[in-house]
């Protein structure tokens, strides 16, 4: 799959059209939840907050949805969710970091080490894997928004560090700590992201042929299959052509 992201720093989706969008609402109005709870409720004074709503409206989350979120948040009514790290190794050697709000530690470090053990991996200790990443914001444009100069420019302008563009995203890297700052004055020249998120990119990524691939696969499913799960970060290249007699 990294054919289609030159890092590999896949949150891998596939199939399951109507499910996954469940999910993947899920996932986004926990993040909007979180990020309300934790700095209030007013996105200019709350940058994860305001990251959190723009990722939202990127992937058409309704308004009341996302107002939802914040009012149940910031009433009271919404669940303590704790935020936890796991990591740890797939088939091929590949490393895996597993990003997780919960509000129940027992059942997510159940649900997560299971997905490892029925599906080729190892759970590993915390910095077992961690060390082979980076953590840098990640901000992502649809490639018809600028050719490659015009991003380049404008993105060494807002602050940010790299630009890998390819024939459908341009993706922008920025320190961390810039991420908020970054999106913002990206966002006030070519208008909101397709995303905008802090991420864990792989320093190195493990080719994975194709008899790892679909044990791999399904190892990266049955993780983001959790609802304890935010994000899956892993370090593999697998060729398009691996993919290609996947899907067949």
């Amino acid at each position: 799959m990294a054919g289609h992201s030159k890092w590999a720093n896949i949150q891998h989706r596939k199939g399951r059209q109507d499910k996954a969008r469940s999910k993947l609402f899920s996932k986004l109005s926990k993040e909007i939840a979180i990020a309300a709870k934790m700095g209030g409720p007013d996105p200019d004074a709350n940058p994860r907050l305001r990251l959190a709503i723009a990722n939202a409206k990127s992937q058409s989350v309704p308004k009341d949805n996302i107002q939802r979120a914040i009012d149940k948040a910031t009433g009271g009514d919404s669940a303590d969710y704790e935020e936890i790290r796991y990591e740890g190794f797939g088939p091929a050697g590949v490393g895996i970091i597993v990003e997780v709000s919960t509000d129940n530690r027992n059942r997510a470090a159940a649900e997560v080490r299971a997905a490892f053990s029925k599906n080729g991996g190892n759970l590993g200790e915390t910095g077992s894997v961690a060390f082979m990443f980076d953590q840098v914001g990640e901000v992502q444009y649809p490639a018809s928004v600028a050719d490659e100069e015009t991003m380049l420019e404008a993105a060494i302008e807002a602050g940010a560090e790299d630009v890998v563009s390819d024939e459908d995203t341009h993706t922008v890297y920025c320190a961390r700590e810039d991420l908020s700052e970054v999106a913002r004055a990206l966002e006030e020249r070519f208008g909101e992201a397709a995303s905008a998120n802090m991420i864990w990119k792989p320093q190195n990524t493990i080719a994975v042929g194709a008899d790892k691939a679909p044990t791999l696969l399904k190892l990266l499913e049955a993780l983001e299959d959790s609802d304890d799960v935010q994000n899956v970060y892993a370090n593999y290249d697998i060729a398009d052509e691996v993919m290609e007699s996947l899907n067949a």
